[in-house]
């Protein structure tokens, strides 16, 4: 049989022909045993969704964290080791705010209130009476003009000689940790996607193998009729494309329809895991789980087809 669905044999029998956009997915008919197999891609397809969103909003929080760090700093005036905090404690702080207010660059400094300092700790230590009673640092904010640059070096000298309690950070060392550890997420992810499409083909070519063997007396009737091998190998590798597409389909639904939940449960003020991001995705992010049941079905096509074709060289 060519591409045209019809072959001659010299004994004058014409086969059969067969149209190219329906008959052609519809010469094997569909296994008893295959629903094995669209439960394994749309598990592989849900896995994969999950692993896509947490790379997406990886990504996004330490882009934010990094926006609300850079441009910053922060200077910490440090209570005494011993005795309560008094009135030398107060006079590095007002230094301190002054020297901030007279460096280059910086456009904007306030002191952090105390009330506002306990609310940073509360999610580490609670909000009791013996953290309220905790000597805690006086914190002073500046903010940096965009584009300016500000000598922190010399910056730290006259906070050194005024205020030896003060302490600046211009969260360069958290910005680098955060950016390395958004790294880590998206990289793991991505390599989590990389495992799920290696599967992904190593369960479509054993089906293939097995559906070649069930389908063996079909295969070489094709064969005798004079049919191509890839002929045989579009029959295939139509099938497994739009059985791959529906249920990576509804694998990546089910992920979506999880990411959907968490995000009206945070709406709603329950927190799903205290100190990490925001988990709901989204809009413009959750398109981006179009392409794992586009993904899936082109690598199980392309497997399928790979898998006939060699199984047909080594069959005939």
């Amino acid at each position: 049989m060519n591409d045209q669905g019809t072959a001659q044999r010299g004994n004058g029998l014409r086969a059969p022909r067969v149209k190219r956009g329906r008959g052609m997915g519809t010469i094997l008919p569909r296994d008893d045993g295959a629903a094995p197999l669209d439960i394994v891609i749309a598990v592989m397809a849900f896995l994969a969704a999950l692993a896509l969103g947490a790379s997406l909003i990886a990504d996004r929080a330490a882009l934010g964290w990094r926006e609300g760090l850079a441009g910053r700093v922060t200077v910490q005036v440090l209570p005494p080791d011993s005795g309560p905090p008094g009135p030398e404690l107060e006079r590095q702080t007002r230094a301190a705010i002054e020297i901030l207010s007279a460096t280059p660059g910086i456009v904007h400094v306030a002191r952090v209130s105390h009330e506002d300092a306990l609310k940073l700790v509360e999610p580490w230590l609670g909000a009791d009476a013996l953290v309220a009673d905790l000597p805690l640092p006086n914190l002073v904010d500046a903010s940096i003009r965009p584009g300016a640059r500000v000598d922190l070096a010399g910056l730290r000298a006259r906070l050194k000689e005024s205020a030896p309690s003060a302490v600046l950070d211009d969260h360069t060392h958290w910005i680098a940790r955060l950016k390395a550890l958004a790294d880590v997420v998206i990289w793991s992810g991505y390599g989590i996607l990389l495992l799920i499409a290696v599967a992904t083909a190593a369960a479509v070519t054993f089906a293939t193998r097995a559906g070649l063997e069930a389908h063996r007396e079909i295969v070489g009737l094709l064969h005798q009729m004079g049919a191509h091998p890839g002929f045989i190998a579009r029959a295939f590798e139509r099938h497994y494309f739009f059985t791959a597409l529906i249920a990576a389909a509804a694998g990546a639904g089910a992920a979506a329809i999880l990411f959907l939940v968490v995000g009206g449960l945070e709406l709603a003020g329950v927190e799903a895991v205290p100190f990490l991001p925001p988990i709901a995705l989204k809009p413009a992010e959750a398109l981006w789980f179009i392409a794992v049941p586009m993904a899936s079905a082109l690598i199980a096509w392309a497997t399928a087809r790979i898998s006939v074709l060699a199984a047909l060289r080594k069959i005939y």
